[in-house]
């Protein structure tokens, strides 16, 4: 049975590699890859089929859709890469400084992270929206903050579990300064352990980006992003329902294609799932 897991999960490594490349590409590369301006209105083409100059039709406003779900592609993993790096640098940070430092300021930190461990992410991100106003940087500055605390958490335990390792001690017996050992010593095995599991938060966090778009709490119309697509094509699903099925499976198979290889991971580095296969 095992063999047969793995050699379905190496099928849908296949799948999500090109698929995260093609992803990535178009996102890099929208400028040219796009065959039209994402926001360019034409008000006499709206709502057309796919045709040979449109080749997925056009939105309500004469829009290219092909062109925006590419240009969305840039939107929603460029955010969420923003997001990713603020997470792992100020989680790294404070989780660093709580392990290594322990005491009262450990405490404190820790019960900081449980306050904002205490609450759902996408409701406590709907609430700090609604306090810091809509739009780009205020979405990629609420998930950042309903996501940080539980890495921190993690990274101050990984430090706590090497804090005390032979090499370390000799850096302190040596007069190494605090801030050399835990950015020399401390920090790179730790950033290698907690960048895999960033790869599983990914799919996540595009789901939080477009979810508070399509409630119209995050990215704004025009800004090509998958969620805004689907918020602004609601009142067709009936008579163009292929507005909503495009961004709908852009969000669907870039979810998927990240949450795959960060699962494998996961699977192969769980000790638990290592025991119950033998």
């Amino acid at each position: 049975m095992t063999f047969i897991q793995n050699m379905a999960k190496k099928k849908l490594l296949w799948f999500a590699i090109p698929t995260i490349m093609m992803l990535l590409g178009m996102a890099l590369f929208a400028p040219w890859v796009a065959p039209h301006n994402p926001n360019e209105v034409n008000l006499e083409l709206r709502l057309m089929p796919s045709s040979s100059s449109h080749l997925l039709g056009t939105d309500h406003l004469g829009r290219d859709t092909l062109s925006r779900l590419i240009w969305g592609a840039r939107t929603s993993l460029g955010s969420v890469f923003v997001i990713v790096t603020l997470v792992l640098v100020f989680s790294l940070f404070v989780g660093s400084i709580a392990g290594y430092r322990g005491g009262a300021l450990d405490s404190f930190l820790m019960r900081v992270c449980e306050i904002f461990l205490t609450f759902p992410t996408f409701i406590l991100a709907m609430f700090l929206i609604g306090v810091l106003g809509m739009g780009m940087i205020n979405v990629i500055l609420a998930i950042f903050l309903t996501h940080w605390a539980w890495y921190a958490r993690i990274i101050r335990g990984l430090v706590l579990s090497l804090k005390n390792r032979d090499y370390i001690l000799a850096s302190k017996v040596c007069g190494t300064p605090a801030w050399k050992i835990i950015f020399r010593h401390l920090t790179p095995p730790v950033l290698a352990q907690i960048i895999v599991l960033a790869t599983l938060d990914i799919g996540h966090m595009m789901l939080h980006v477009s979810g508070l778009s399509f409630l119209g709490l995050g990215i704004q119309a025009p800004t090509p992003e998958w969620g805004v697509m689907i918020s602004d094509a609601r009142q067709y699903i009936w008579t163009q329902p292929e507005l909503i099925l495009y961004p709908g499976l852009m969000i669907f198979i870039g979810v998927l294609a990240f949450n795959i290889p960060g699962d494998m991971i996961r699977d192969s580095l769980d000790p638990t799932l290592v025991e119950g296969d033998l």
